[in-house]
């Protein structure tokens, strides 16, 4: 008898809404971000945390922009193709009555090209491992001139996978591993 997978729950690492838990869409290949990779990615972030303006590219469950806002980011756009996954995640932004949270259900890269100049202070990009898009989103991220000079963008690839040839001026400043998870903060540090 196969056990029919449950949609799991997410929980708020620290700020506002700490120790809140959140539903997660049963959507195949959707991969929240661990709480111990939240946990270190916002410490990284917290002296620019407060105010920022965030992309939350392939957001699904919405677990880093929901934790940046918890921390006191002033607005997130969350980017989500599945109506499954933006479904929920609209109502998690409900429950918590989360300001400055707007849900985009379209494809990054549509999302970029539709929104070119538009600049964030924070970008969070973790699509899912199989479409290994890290690379390409980080040139269209930089070609549409989305992240603000001193911006911070957070990577999330496999960890068998090297971090791609960034675009010119992008500096990693930070980068991990834990479990099958390879995470980064890049700073850009041109206009």
């Amino acid at each position: 008898k196969t056990k029919k997978s449950q949609p799991g729950r997410l929980r708020i690492v620290a700020g506002n809404w700490r120790s809140r838990l959140l539903e997660i869409a049963d959507v195949p290949g959707l991969r929240p971000t661990a709480e111990r990779v939240r946990e270190t990615l916002f410490n990284w972030l917290s002296p620019v945390i407060e105010g920022a303006r965030c992309l939350d590219l392939y957001a699904g469950t919405g677990a880093l922009g929901l934790e940046a806002l918890s921390r006191g980011a002033g607005s997130v756009v969350f980017v989500e193709t599945s109506a499954k996954a933006a479904d929920a995640l609209q109502r998690n932004v409900d429950v918590l009555e989360a300001r400055g949270a707007t849900i985009e259900r379209r494809d990054a890269f549509n999302y970029m090209e539709q929104n070119a100049g538009k600049q964030f202070d924070i970008v969070f990009v973790d699509p899912p491992f199989a479409q290994n898009a890290v690379a390409a989103v980080c040139r269209r991220l930089d070609e549409h001139g989305l992240c603000k000079p001193g911006a911070n963008v957070y990577l999330e690839e496999h960890r068998s996978r090297e971090l791609p040839k960034l675009p010119r001026g992008w500096v990693i400043t930070k980068e991990r591993t834990a479990g099958n998870v390879r995470y980064a903060l890049v700073t850009i540090t041109t206009a």
